[in-house]
């Protein structure tokens, strides 16, 4: 949220450099306000936590932000309950006539197959060709991230020799970026994932820039430049035991995985997991909701005049 300062406060040039976000006091008596409206799309089998990851971060601001869950109807999901999906999802078909000020597509374990085989793919095309017109910022996490960016941009996607799974360390490339506003210079975040987008295939791209990488994770977080889209490959918004039920799964279906790295002390996965990353989970998605959206977003929502996204 901003702060309300006199117009002509000293301390105001160097909080505006530093992307301090404050609001002469001119400006605060005409402002109009009204919620943020932000549409999830879920992708997850596991539906219901996911929901509860992401609602525990975008929660955490003083913003009043009204949720709107999407589901695909394309797919019949075999992990969450018919009546939850009824009573609290919506489908495309029934939003598609709105705007948002922000949307969020979630991951989905489909890395396996092309993308023209994912039998949603239709729909997640229109979906996504929507938010370029009707969503102010759009942020894809993992799998769809790599399906914005081969949709969007033509960016291959590349099977790895051996599954990314773990904690990493990230460095924050960007230190100006309003998205890493009070982020130390490194910060730590999961990922699972057997497929990457390639650092130079995105450095020929135009409108694209990488934001943040990791020396063993590879490319994490990167944006189209004018904010529209910001694409995660690891996964802030996972909480404590989510890659210890991830690995104790696979060792259930006798699959042999790797430990997850930097995630048990001293890498026994009989001891308690660490979670070194929530703090920065929670100022990723605030700065996301403060900076790319609610102070970007115009107070009537409409479609947005904007060039094509390519």
């Amino acid at each position: 949220m901003p702060i309300k300062i006199p117009a002509d406060l000293p301390a105001r040039t160097a909080l505006e450099s530093e992307n301090i976000f404050v609001m002469t006091e001119d400006r605060a008596v005409r402002q109009d306000i009204r919620p943020i409206e932000i549409v999830i799309v879920n992708l997850m089998p596991t539906k219901i936590a996911t929901e509860t990851q992401l609602l525990r971060l975008l929660g955490n601001t003083p913003l009043h932000v009204n949720i709107t869950l999407l589901r695909t109807a394309a797919h019949v999901s075999k992990n969450t309950p018919r009546n939850h999906l009824e009573r609290f999802y919506k489908t495309f078909a029934e939003i598609r006539h709105r705007s948002f000020d922000g949307m969020i597509v979630t991951g989905a374990p489909l890395e396996h197959l092309p993308f023209e085989n994912v039998d949603y793919w239709q729909e997640l095309l229109a979906i996504m060709g929507y938010a370029a017109q009707n969503v102010y910022s759009t942020l894809y996490l993992c799998w769809a991230a790599q399906a914005a960016l081969y949709h969007f941009y033509h960016l291959p996607r590349h099977d790895l020799p051996a599954k990314i799974f773990g904690v990493f360390r990230h460095a924050v490339l960007h230190p100006e970026c309003r998205l890493f506003r009070g982020f130390d210079d490194e910060f730590k975040a999961p990922h699972s994932r057997h497929s990457a987008i390639n650092i130079e295939d995105v450095l020929k791209t135009p409108h694209l820039r990488i934001l943040a990488q990791s020396d063993q994770a590879g490319l994490t977080v990167l944006e189209r430049t004018d904010h529209t889209q910001v694409f995660m490959t690891g996964h802030l918004e996972y909480d404590r035991v989510t890659l210890d039920a991830e690995y104790r799964r696979d060792l259930n279906k006798r699959l042999n995985p790797s430990v997850p790295a930097n995630y048990y002390p001293g890498n026994n996965p009989e001891a308690a997991p660490l979670m070194t990353w929530r703090a920065h989970a929670h100022l990723f998605y605030s700065n996301w909701l403060n900076y790319y959206v609610y102070q970007e977003t115009p107070f009537i929502l409409t479609s947005f005049d904007r060039d094509d996204q390519d």
